[in-house]
Parts: C-alpha cells; structure tokens; sequence
C-alpha cells in the first residue's frame, strides 16, 4: 500500500484523520495513514533515553520503576548510574536498602526503591533469575501495576500489549476525541489495539510517547479531558515531602531517637510519628520506643 505523506505535527495531520475518522470510522485506510504520521515524526524528531538503547529485562524494569510518576529528564539523569551500580538482580538483590536509598535520591517516591530490590530478591531466589514475559505474572511482583506489567512486556520482550500512560492517552485524544470530555480509558482501548503495529509494538509506542509530548507541548495537555485525569498535589509540606527528608536523614544517621530527628528537619513528633508509622509498616525503618532505625 502506498502511504500518503502527511507533514507530522501540523494542523494538515490532525485535520486529514478527523474528517476520514468521522466519515467512515477506523478504516485501514486510516490506519494507515494515523501509522505514517506518528512514525515520521519519530523518525525525524524521536527522542534518545538511554533504556531505549536496549532490550534487557532488567534494564528495561529498572527504568520502567524509575519512570513510575517520575518524569524522564529526571530518570535520565540517575539510570546510568544506578544501571553501573547495580547492573543486575543478583547484584540488586545483594545490595543493602541503605545503599540502594543513597543511589535513589532524586528520583523520589523511596518505595519504589524497596520494591526493585524485592523483585530482585524474588527473582534470584524463586524465578531462577528469569524475569516472567507474562502480563499477569508480573503483576504478581511488588510495584507492578497493568501499566508497568505491559511495557516491560512491550519494550523487553517487543509483545503486542495494551499500552496506555499520559503521553499515549494525548494522541488518541487528540485525533479522536478532541471535542469530547470526560472521555474513558476503556473508549481508548480499542483504538490502541486497531492501530497497533503489532510487528514492532516496541518502537510504535515509543513514536506514540514522543508524538504525545509534542502536542503537550505545542497543544496543551489533551489529557485533562480524560475521565481518570486528576493534578497532582503540591509535594511542598506534604508527606511525600516529609518521608524524603526523614529517608535523607537517616541515610546519614541510620538510628535517631525521635528527638533528634524532630530537630534535624524541624518538624515537630506529632507530625513525624503518622510518617514513622506508615515507614515501618512498608519495611523501611524499626521503631524501638523512640528510637527511630534504618532497615539494612
């Protein structure tokens, strides 16, 4: 078939798919000609993340953890790193909590930390050091959801799953539903899946991710007329916040009493204690009476 050659990114693509879109539905046509205009603008403007550059397992689960409400400049700038650092699951999983904290910050959300090394744990020990390619059983491991679930599968073992994070959702939005609100995930899923080039699932949703960010960035944010759309809240005061600055202290100072603590981040123990609570329930700090200990 011959492709028609839309320029990528103009308002020509958005308006071509719109009228054929509602004149005759998703027809192959349109697929094809939806496929053509996100794959040039990848191959012009595509963006280069270091876990692009490969199709390892691990690799590909550290960043996908990495990048879990995290946005990829800040990814960027720790993967590599925490990559040389820990450069396998035996290797992780070896690793004290402490150390692996040490390598985390910046990244933020410190539990995501906790459950890298427990898939890894999980991994050396149970899985023979073989990550599952299965949605549902990766879904058995701690901190991963669907989404994770299918784009380790997608971008580590190149499957054809349902993939659908911020940037993807702003595509479909975008050419599909652009006069609606309050549009649902599950009206989304088919059009994912007709359009799906399932011979390279991998760099298709790559080239969806990256067209997305463009139009966020050149056509503001589409997403918020998604129905699951919520803004994060200020992390400035908030417990996010708090655990940080808590996990921080005691990277340097792995046992405090309450005291000290509450004078090192100026922050009273009544507001501290709820954190601690929640803290040692997850597994990263012992509370003994008042004192306070980092988990080895």
């Amino acid at each position: 078939m011959t492709h028609q050659r839309i320029n990528p990114g103009t308002t020509s693509s958005y308006t071509k798919i719109k009228e054929l879109y509602h004149k005759k539905g998703l027809t192959t046509h349109l697929i094809s000609i939806f496929q053509r205009i996100i794959y040039d603008y990848y191959h012009q403007h595509g963006r280069t993340f270091p876990w692009r550059k490969t199709h390892d397992p691990y690799n590909i689960l550290v960043s996908e953890i990495m990048l879990q409400q995290t946005s990829t400049q800040r990814v960027q700038e720790k993967y590599d790193a925490f990559i040389t650092r820990y450069p396998n699951f035996t290797t992780l999983a070896n690793a004290s909590l402490p150390n692996i904290l040490a390598h985390w910050q910046g990244l933020g959300y410190n539990q995501r930390a906790l459950f890298l090394k427990k898939i890894a744990e999980i991994i050396t020990t149970e899985l023979n050091g073989v990550l599952p390619r299965d949605e549902k059983k990766l879904q058995n491991l701690p901190g991963i959801g669907p989404y994770t679930a299918a784009a380790i599968c997608a971008f580590a073992f190149n499957q054809p799953t349902i993939l659908l994070e911020t940037n993807i959702q702003s595509v479909y939005i975008y050419f599909f539903f652009d006069s609606q609100k309050n549009i649902k995930d599950s009206a989304l899923h088919p059009l994912i899946k007709k359009t799906l080039d399932i011979q390279n699932p991998r760099q298709w949703y790559y080239a969806l991710m990256d067209y997305g960010a463009m139009i966020k960035k050149t056509q503001g944010n589409p997403s918020q007329k998604s129905a699951h759309y919520t803004k994060q809240p200020p992390f400035k005061h908030s417990n996010r916040q708090l655990r940080g600055l808590i996990l921080r202290v005691l990277l340097e100072d792995t046992v405090l009493t309450l005291h000290q603590l509450s004078n090192k981040i100026k922050t009273s123990p009544d507001r501290l204690l709820p954190v601690l609570v929640q803290l040692e329930r997850e597994g990263f700090i012992q509370l003994d009476g008042e004192t306070i200990t980092l988990v080895s």
